[in-house]
């Protein structure tokens, strides 16, 4: 099929859906052995993040004008294949390895495995693993705006956590450079045809930057609202402090670039593989 590129609402929301299943941080030294990673990705809840960018793939075939159904039973085997959740936990151990740094993650695993941590990991998972993210949008934009009509202190803190989680500001600009390489990956496998160079697919995606900021911004606030509705003030002013940190940020820095890397890594991967899909109808 020929397509002429934009983002429409349906690509804006598997961007956001990537978005936001990262976590993150960007280490130099002392990097600690394999087996002390994985016990912190499991405290973290990070394991199960990782496993939730599978769930942004139903929508790719979406974002390069294809339908999936069209595949059949051969979508969902490729798909999971190419996001097979031990690949990607294997894929961001070998990272890991080499760059988190033992202060770092001793101070992220030690807050996470508190009282307090491990009963916002198990909300973070239970929130990552909901695979209909309409419907955690459409409940946390109303808890929102009901926060907004009292008056409550909630929204900011939501806000500031956004901050913490992101403070490198990188997280709309490496979304674009995982769309950049999906489109890339399909337009050379012969999947989609692109009638623009890349630095013209760049410009364009510069001036739709602003909407996906925003967008980003507001299902941010969605998804926390949801998530950790059942915590108090209290216990989410701390969380917030806890993310803003200094051994903190680093550590999320580091597992945000990661798991973009990944994201993209495999989304590279699935452009490439759905060139072999022989679907009913030409695409």
């Amino acid at each position: 099929m020929q397509m002429i590129f934009s983002v429409p609402a349906s690509a804006i929301r598997f961007l956001v859906v990537v978005w936001l299943a990262c976590w993150a941080v960007s280490l130099p030294a002392g990097a600690a052995d394999r087996a002390r990673v994985e016990a912190f990705l499991e405290v973290t809840g990070f394991d199960v993040a990782l496993d939730s960018i599978a769930l942004s793939a139903s929508s790719a075939p979406e974002m390069l004008g294809v339908d999936a159904g069209a595949f059949g039973n051969q979508w969902t085997e490729m798909s999971q294949e190419v996001f097979d959740p031990s690949l990607m936990r294997s894929l961001a151990l070998d990272i890991l390895e080499q760059t988190l740094d033992e202060e770092a993650l001793d101070h992220a695993a030690a807050f996470y495995a508190s009282d307090l941590g491990a009963r916002l990991v198990r909300a973070e998972n239970s929130s990552h693993l909901i695979e209909e993210d309409e419907v955690k949008q459409v409940a946390g934009s109303r808890i929102i705006s009901d926060l907004v009509k009292a008056g409550s202190k909630r929204v900011a803190m939501y806000q500031r956590m956004g901050q913490a989680i992101d403070a490198a500001g990188s997280g709309v600009k490496a979304l674009q450079q995982i769309q950049f390489r999906f489109l890339m990956a399909a337009a050379a496998a012969g999947v989609i045809e692109i009638q623009l160079d890349a630095d013209e697919l760049r410009a364009l995606m510069k001036e739709q930057e602003g909407e996906l900021r925003l967008s980003l911004q507001a299902s941010s606030l969605a998804a926390s609202a949801y998530t950790y509705q059942e915590f108090s003030d209290a216990e989410v002013q701390a969380y917030v402090e806890a993310l803003e940190e200094a051994p903190m940020q680093r550590v999320y820095e580091l597992l945000n670039s990661v798991q973009y890397e990944i994201t993209a890594n495999r989304f590279e991967e699935l452009a490439h593989r759905m060139a072999e899909l022989t679907p009913g109808q030409d695409i």
